[in-house]
């Protein structure tokens, strides 16, 4: 039953994305709380002996969390305002391009110091762990969902797709909400449909014929 729901889901993330957005508010202390939560979920399932490590662990986590946020909504109101104050077209979309362009290089420089922080306390293994726990094991399940759909995929279409997600994963980590985190994805997932149908495959009707079996075994095991 519980491969069935692993799969189902690898179904919907396939070719649906998700519209829930993450809370967004300022770093006080009900912010702090949360993101203190949300990171130790991930750091409980790392199994880390040490208690000061499981405390540190979670402690970079969580402020990655509130750092990244920072940017983003810093990043947004400055664009707010521009929408607001800037009436010609031209130029309120270089402001934004540039304020975008601005928030994105310290994006990548938090992305690199984040991961930087974590290699002292964490293999790479763990690491990989705390990646998908950032971005809701989007990465596996979809992998799961690909390799069962498409159960003759050669080992080159297997790495192809399994590389354009883990690029993807970088991407959505440090994406400020969920609709951000799945639409990047989305993108990668529409770059692999593109590449299997060029492979040959028809995917709408591969697709179809899954959720079939799928449907076939979860008749079976009742």
């Amino acid at each position: 039953m519980k491969m069935y729901k692993k799969l189902a889901v690898g179904a919907l993330f396939l070719f649906l994305g998700s519209s829930a957005v993450l809370a967004q508010s300022g770093a006080d202390a009900e912010y702090v709380k949360v993101t203190n939560e949300r990171a130790q979920k991930i750091v409980d399932d790392l199994k880390l002996n040490s208690k000061e490590d499981q405390l540190a662990v979670r402690d970079i986590i969580a402020e990655q969390y509130r750092s990244l946020n920072k940017i983003h909504e810093t990043r947004d109101a400055k664009i707010a305002e521009i929408k607001k104050t800037v009436t010609d077209k031209e130029k309120q979309q270089k402001e934004v391009d540039g304020l975008k362009n601005d928030a994105d290089k310290k994006i990548l420089s938090l992305h690199k110091s984040y991961l930087k922080k974590l290699s002292k306390k964490l293999n790479n293994s763990q690491i990989v762990q705390v990646k998908d726990g950032m971005t809701y094991g989007v990465l596996p399940i979809t992998v799961l969902g690909y390799n069962d759909m498409l159960p003759n995929l050669t080992n080159e279409q297997k790495k192809y797709i399994y590389d354009a997600l883990v690029e993807a994963r970088e991407h959505a980590m440090d994406g400020g909400s969920s609709k951000e985190k799945h639409g990047w994805f989305g993108k990668y997932k529409g770059r692999i449909n593109n590449y299997l149908s060029k492979q040959g495959y028809d995917l709408n009707k591969e697709s179809a014929d899954w959720h079939k079996r799928l449907e076939e075994r979860e008749k079976n095991k009742k």
